[in-house]
């Protein structure tokens, strides 16, 4: 179909200057989450001709200066001349907006990358570019810069060397490797983040099966002296990333149901495993991104299930013929799922391409996942999963349909209202946009969070002990939770079914805890909660983590406060002499005043913003801190908790002033 992709395939719907004066508009930041935004665009661009059979291995090396090269052995970026203007495909490919081979069906069946612009919004940010393209028995060159005028004006793109030729030593070789330096006019200090990339390689490697993807960190060495390197390669693909997630929690048979059906140019693969828990964890993928937010997919998908279980079980009479059907929360109680689909013509609602759009999608998914869900239980060597299935979908609801329980949800829920009363200092502004709520440790704190705040926007809800962990209960545990209860409340949300966006009365919602191991449990248990049960909370950017000094130095210059040990370093070097150091152990030993210029003072403060980079790995990672398993919770602190930095929650964080 492809064999001959050349030049004469990359459509240009129509240079660099207005990415470099306005890259918000095509990267969203200029901050660390930008800088990985145009790596990705060019790991995009060689998984795509993975997906689409063209090759098996991605390998991605950050070298010392911060450049990074990403390299697959795909059929290679045309370099023949481009028969309408007259230049090498590949120049196109770097320099021209919306240039590229994806706009058709003709040689990608499924594209991630859905406007044309990666490439060449990554070459327009970097400090310089070269591509390296090895096709038809030779490897291929191209180097692009950018320069500074008299004016000062960069200038982004610009060629530094013609494409040039020589025939390779692998004449078979095939493939595209990109190298380059982002710009540190654009992203400052920035630096490419090896977990974060280790992340997004490692959910790559299950969503296409026999990938081989590595990334190597020339900057960190091992006992050994050579680089730090992770391989990821899954043969199992959606299978082992749902055992994967499921670390940790007790499963309800082995093997994950597996299924994958192909209509025409649609392809839905799906796999499940049930476990003993009580969450629902579903991720979807499109084309291989993210699909956080869901869409018609999963809809289709849910639909499916719920159709395909209640038929079998009607027609086996596990469902008897007076009992109700179960709905779809009585299977998916427990259920992780993950659920890819490669498409054309992908409509994704918004810019964050975290939710689709496409109807069609809904339909198809329903019906392939039907058929093949009732063909999977008709296999008789599958009656444990079966077994498992009913039995838990029966627990699920009687739970459900305990009337009683019910009406205790409701009435805790409302009753609790007045429990509000001597625990919520409330704010006097009525406009939620500019409202913010402080989550406190201990009375103490509270205090001084109270007297220290601006009352017409800040309120403060202070936590007398710990709340509940809530990742292995059940609805009724959390409702008999005074402190989840009162928090409840306080937002005016709900939670879990009942919870509704449009009732929060705060903007910003901002755990403020102390700087040590009790302080990161409980952020810990409330993230949980947060995740568990009020997820939008966090997706639509309302969480924060307030960030605290650790350290006040006083000299005869005045006072200033060091947030961690970095910090401190630098401000003793400049020190006058005879200066005093106090390390703060809690909040609780400041007073409001101090509080309030360190902590509270919105033009002075710093927070944390908790996003969700990656739903699936944040799951595990909960599931990781806060599940039954004491060793792999052990691990992960031990490898990455550092509370006098309070950095432990960098995965999910993302910094904002």
């Amino acid at each position: 179909m492809a064999s001959d992709y050349g030049s004469k395939d990359l459509e240009v719907l129509e240079g660099l200057e207005p990415v470099r004066e306005r890259p918000g508009m095509y990267i969203g930041t200029t901050g660390s989450k930008g800088m990985h935004h145009i790596l990705w665009e060019i790991v995009d661009n060689s998984i795509d001709e993975i997906s689409n059979g063209y090759g098996d291995t991605i390998e991605i090396e950050i070298f010392k200066d911060n450049s990074i090269s990403v390299k697959d052995n795909g059929r290679g970026i045309p370099v023949d001349m481009h028969p309408k203007y007259k230049v090498p495909g590949v120049y196109l490919v770097f320099t021209k907006l919306h240039a590229g081979g994806k706009f058709n069906n003709k040689n990608y069946g499924f594209s991630g990358g859905l406007h044309g612009v990666g490439a060449s919004v990554t070459n327009a940010l970097s400090s310089w570019l070269k591509v390296e393209i090895w096709r038809d028995g030779k490897v291929y060159s191209m180097d692009f810069h950018s320069i500074e005028d008299k004016s000062g004006k960069i200038h982004s793109g610009v060629i530094n060397h013609e494409l040039t030729s020589k025939p390779s030593e692998d004449k078979k070789a095939k493939g595209t490797r990109v190298t380059f330096l982002p710009d540190s006019r654009v992203f400052k200090s920035e630096e490419f983040d090896y977990t974060a990339i280790c992340k997004r390689a490692k959910d790559l490697a299950f969503l296409n099966a026999g990938l081989k993807i590595s990334v190597t960190d020339h900057r960190q060495t091992t006992e050994s002296g050579k680089s730090k390197c992770k391989n990821y390669c899954y043969k199992g693909g959606l299978s082992d990333f749902v055992q994967y997630l499921n670390e940790g929690k007790t499963i309800k048979y082995q093997t994950p149901i597996f299924i994958e059906k192909k209509q025409e140019n649609f392809y839905v693969s799906l796999a499940m495993q049930l476990t003993d828990g009580y969450s629902e964890n579903t991720f979807s993928y499109v084309n291989n991104i993210p699909t956080s937010e869901g869409g018609t997919h999963e809809i289709g998908f849910k639909s499916a299930l719920t159709k395909a279980l209640n038929d079998f079980g009607r027609q086996r009479n596990i469902i008897k013929e007076k009992q109700e059907n179960y709905i779809g929360e009585d299977f998916r109680e427990g259920l992780t799922s993950v659920l890819a689909i490669k498409m054309q013509n992908v409509q994704f609602e918004g810019q964050t391409k975290s939710k689709l759009g496409n109807p069609e999608a809904r339909t198809l998914v329903e019906n392939l996942l039907t058929d093949a869900i009732k063909d999977y239980l008709n296999n008789k060597a599958k009656k444990e999963v079966i077994d498992a299935i009913f039995e838990k979908a029966a627990i699920a609801q009687k739970a459900r349909l305990k009337s009683a329980e019910a009406k205790n949800v409701a009435r805790a829920i409302k009753s609790s209202t007045n429990n509000l009363v001597g625990k919520l200092a409330n704010c006097s502004g009525k406009k939620p946009e500019f409202n913010e709520l402080f989550i406190v440790e201990g009375d103490s704190a509270g205090g001084s969070a109270k007297s220290g705040r601006d009352p017409k926007i800040q309120a403060i809800l202070p936590l007398r002990g710990k709340p509940l962990n809530t990742e292995q209960r059940r609805i009724s545990d959390i409702v008999a939770n005074e402190e989840l209860v009162s928090l409840i409340n306080a937002l005016g949300t709900g939670f879990d079914k009942d919870f509704n966006i449009q009732n929060l009365k705060f903007n910003k919602v901002i755990i403020l805890a102390d700087a040590d191991q009790d302080g990161g449990h409980i952020r810990s248990i409330l993230l949980t909660f947060f995740f568990r049960y009020m997820k939008e909370l966090i997706t639509d950017g309302h969480v924060y983590i307030g960030m605290p000094p650790l350290y006040r130095i006083q000299d005869k210059n005045g006072t200033r406060y060091a947030y961690d040990d970095v910090e401190l370093k630098e401000m003793l070097k400049t020190a006058a002499r005879g200066y005093s150091l106090n390390r703060y152990k809690g909040l609780g030993e400041m007073n409001p005043e101090q509080l309030w210029e360190t902590t509270m003072n919105p033009k002075k403060r710093a927070l944390m913003r908790v996003t969700i980079e990656d739903a699936a790995e944040a799951d595990h990672l909960f599931t990781t801190l806060m599940g039954k398993d004491a060793a792999p919770r052990r691990d992960y602190i031990y490898e990455y908790a550092n509370f006098n930095k309070q950095d432990q929650f960098k995965e999910l964080v993302e910094k904002k002033v």
